[in-house]
C-alpha cells in the first residue's frame, strides 16, 4: 500500500464515527500491519485540534492529538517547500489554505490523499485522490 495523506476531514469522520468511518478504520488497522505510511501535515492537525477543542475543551483535544499520534500518524512539519505548494494550490483554487498543505503534502510525498472533503475536486487532476 503506498503512502496515504489524512486531512482533517479524514480523522474527525473517523472519531465522529460518521460515514465512512469504517473505511478510515480499516485503513488505519492495515497501515499499522504493513508498516505503510500514514502522513498528516502539523496544520491539519492543528485544524482536528481546534475542531475539537471548540466542541469539547483544549484538554479533550490534547487527548486526541495524543491517539493520532498512538495511531502511528506522521505529522510533517510545513517547511519551505511544503508551504510553497500549499501556497501554489491557493492562489490557483477555491480551496481553503489548511486544505492545501494536506494536498501539497500529497503532491510531495507522491502519496494518495484520503478525504471526504468535496473542496478537492478542483485537484483531482494534481494529486491522486481516495475519496471517503
Amino acid at each position: 500500500m503506498a503512502a496515504k495523506v489524512l486531512d482533517s476531514y479524514t480523522l474527525m469522520t473517523f472519531f465522529q464515527d460518521d460515514p465512512g468511518a469504517d473505511f478510515v478504520r480499516g485503513l488505519i488497522h492495515k497501515a499499522m500491519e504493513s508498516g505503510t505510511s500514514l502522513l498528516m501535515s502539523i496544520v491539519n492537525l492543528g485544524e482536528v485540534w481546534y475542531s475539537i477543542a471548540r466542541t469539547n475543551s483544549p484538554e479533550v483535544a490534547d487527548q486526541y492529538i495524543h491517539e493520532i499520534k498512538g495511531m502511528g500518524v506522521e505529522i510533517v512539519e510545513a517547511d519551505w517547500a511544503l508551504t510553497r505548494q500549499a501556497a501554489v494550490f491557493k492562489s490557483s483554487g477555491n480551496i481553503s489554505y489548511a486544505d492545501c498543505f494536506a494536498a501539497a503534502l500529497a503532491k510531495l510525498k507522491k502519496a494518495e490523499l484520503v478525504t471526504g472533503d468535496k473542496e478537492f475536486k478542483t485537484l483531482e487532476g494534481e494529486i491522486k485522490i481516495a475519496w471517503l
